[in-house]
């Protein structure tokens, strides 16, 4: 299983409810079982990979029509990824091709990869009022996020091709930072405008217990010697909660509208995080979470460690990386990697 300790680092510089929307009953076709489930899984553009389980029940909805079944009727859909993983992409492309046979053009694409400072140039872009060259220079792309603008293309280029909305979703990193720092009680008010007004501390077990573990991993670390675990619980919630209020308060403003969340497996780990916040601030939500995860061939049967990490497991074969290669920049607190046998003794914050 692909998954990351968190390490907040020392680069961060100082610097109404809405009613849930009723679906057209989808017309689509019996679901069938993957036949070649002993085949290694293929996911491109051309050739669509649906081994996916239930994560609670370890259910199979191993076909096109169950995946745009799940889909099709949820308001909010998030796809996580690991975010050097191409073909994570490519699951995230599927389901919004999936969502626009629904949904219309109404739908948002929220972005973990973009802080919220961004949104006027995210709306220029999404309007086809920038060139690439012009947005990735604006956005500063390179800096703000780092690792490849073309594993994210078809997403952008789909939103620009059919007039979609496009949400910047994260928490300016030097926030998040200075939490991580000295508290939220730190913060300006200027700094606080990136939250909610009332940022809850998530009490998952299992979430808070694979935080608690990624921080205690840091025991003999610079790092545990600046950051308290008080503090490291606030800077996720702060991360979480200002990605879920704003998924939230466009959900609550646009009533018939769906979102796609595009952002880190760690995010929807145990629909604690983005998840949690979405649902606490919009009445009846309809929520379908994937957590993308490695495998070979389509397992026969879930593996017990899998269960409820998410709504659904969505099995993946990625190709060996022959030279990995940092990005240029760290993405938000930036995430080192390591590979962990169980999502209990950490999972993957940044994913």
């Amino acid at each position: 299983m692909r998954i990351f300790f968190l390490a907040l680092t020392l680069l961060l510089p100082q610097a109404s409810f809405a009613k849930s929307v009723k679906q057209p009953e989808a017309n689509i076709e019996k679901r069938q079982p993957l036949k070649n489930a002993d085949a290694p899984l293929v996911l491109t553009q051309d050739r669509p990979n649906f081994c996916i389980m239930g994560s609670q029940s370890g259910k199979a909805f191993q076909s096109e029509a169950a995946f745009k079944s799940i889909v099709w009727k949820s308001d909010v859909v998030y796809v996580g990824e690991t975010h050097d993983q191409p073909l994570d992409h490519m699951a995230q492309f599927e389901a919004l091709k999936a969502m626009k046979i629904a949904r219309g053009s109404k739908i948002a694409v929220g972005f973990e990869m973009l802080n919220q400072t961004l949104q006027p140039v995210l709306d220029e872009y999404a309007a086809g009022k920038l060139t690439e060259e012009e947005f990735l220079a604006k956005a500063d792309w390179k800096k703000e996020w780092g690792f490849d603008f073309n594993m994210y293309k078809p997403l952008f280029d789909f939103i620009i091709a059919n007039k979609l909305r496009a949400l910047a979703l994260n928490v300016p990193r030097k926030v998040v930072g200075k939490i991580a720092r000295s508290g939220l009680e730190s913060l300006t008010p200027e700094e606080k405008q990136y939250l909610p007004e009332k940022v809850e501390i998530n009490q998952h077990k299992k979430y808070n217990d694979y935080l608690k573990t990624s921080f205690g991993s840091h025991d003999d670390s610079p790092i545990a010697k600046i950051f308290t675990l008080e503090n490291h619980l606030a800077s996720m919630a702060a991360w979480n909660e200002g990605m879920g209020s704003r998924i939230a308060a466009f959900l609550n403003g646009n009533p018939g509208y769906s979102v796609l969340v595009i952002t880190g497996n760690s995010h929807v780990l145990y629909n604690a995080a983005i998840p949690a916040s979405v649902k606490a601030r919009v009445k009846d939500v309809r929520q379908a979470s994937f957590y993308t995860e490695t495998a070979a061939k389509c397992p026969e049967k879930m593996p017990k460690e899998h269960k409820d990490m998410a709504n659904y497991i969505w099995y993946i074969n990625h190709p060996p990386k022959l030279e990995p290669t940092p990005p240029a920049a760290p993405a938000m607190p930036t995430l080192s990697t390591a590979t962990l046998p169980a999502p209990t003794t950490a999972a993957e914050p940044g994913k």
